[in-house]
């Protein structure tokens, strides 16, 4: 049998602020390790020696936490059960009401066939009414929703491409052998109807992205994109993101290739494993922004004629492109 500690005087003071009820019913019980869901370990208990104070001011401190944990559990079982309890009697009062007033019609007209006969119709079209809110007036709410959040996410799709977006196109465009094949095609136009941003999109699907790692300057980008992590750090904490995967496709690659240079103290005198490593990240980026650009600047047509003409006046990809209204 394990030893049960005896109540000694500084048992009876307690031990640091564990009270001397604590010593009050366990004695009277078999004891219980507060380890392992309170399974009983009597070897564990045998060679537990109560005589050292700090041994015993931790399993007392065990033990309390443990009636606490139980405490916080029933307490939440009570609140839950008050929860339905409210629910379940308001259901009895409606159907108690419901049975008096077909009661009171009874004892008016004494028609129980004309009861039953819009009783069993009400009935029926509970099935019609359950398709009619559940399936369709339900879903038309949850799309209405979703538009509101995806208009706030383009929102931070526009912050975005103010901040970091359009300077890392710029960038990288400059940098792409092959840009001069689609070039001309991503100068958008403001008669661009949603036919043409389809065809432009479709081509792009099949472009061969390529950077030239050899002229860009990593420094430049290092600094660029350190002095930028903070706000790509707020962007990914919105919850916003999960409804719009491929923009959280483009922060996540911007934001590993921020991590790839912030750890590199030196990128000047990187071997060619690790600037071809750089190339397939920046690459990743630079595929992600220029189909999300393609698609903000669609929302900013359809939207915002304002924001477009801006963006217009600013596209990465036109040369002869400026702020300037001429």
């Amino acid at each position: 049998m394990p030893r049960i500690p005896q109540k000694t005087e500084e048992a009876s003071k307690g031990v640091e602020g564990i009270p001397d009820a604590c010593w009050i019913g366990f004695a009277s019980r078999p004891l219980t390790s507060p380890f392992k869901g309170g399974k009983f370990l009597q070897g564990h208990f045998q060679s537990l020696d109560f005589s050292d104070s700090i041994r015993k001011e931790k399993w007392f401190r065990e033990l309390v936490k443990r009636r606490k944990r139980k405490a916080r559990t029933s307490e939440k079982k009570e609140h839950k059960m008050k929860r339905w309890d409210w629910q379940i009697k308001l259901g009895l009062i409606l159907v108690i009401f419901s049975a008096a007033v077909y009661f009171v019609h009874y004892l008016i007209f004494r028609d129980p066939h004309h009861i039953f006969i819009y009783m069993i119709g009400d009935i029926a079209f509970v099935f019609f009414e359950v398709l009619l809110v559940t399936l369709i007036i339900h879903r038309l709410l949850g799309e209405r929703e979703k538009r509101n959040r995806l208009e706030k996410l383009n929102m931070v799709i526009g912050a975005f491409f103010s901040e970091v977006g359009t300077k890392l196109l710029t960038y990288f465009s400059d940098f792409d052998p092959k840009l001069k094949i689609i070039r001309k095609e991503l100068v958008v136009a403001p008669d661009w109807d949603d036919r043409e941003f389809h065809k432009v999109s479709k081509r792009l699907r099949n472009y061969d992205y390529d950077i030239n790692i050899q002229k860009i300057s990593l420094e430049d980008l290092r600094i660029f994109l350190t002095e930028k992590r903070n706000f790509l750090l707020r962007l990914l904490e919105n919850p916003n993101l999960l409804e719009h995967e491929n923009f959280t496709e483009l922060l996540r690659a911007v934001f590993h290739l921020t991590e790839e240079l912030g750890n590199r103290t030196d990128t000047k005198n990187l071997p060619e494993t690790d600037l071809a490593h750089l190339a397939g990240d920046i690459k990743r980026a630079y595929i992600q922004l220029v189909h999300q650009w393609l698609d903000y600047m669609k929302h900013l047509k359809d939207n915002y004629p304002y924001l477009f003409s801006l963006a217009l006046r600013t596209n990465p990809f036109d040369q002869e492109a400026s702020p300037i209204v001429e």
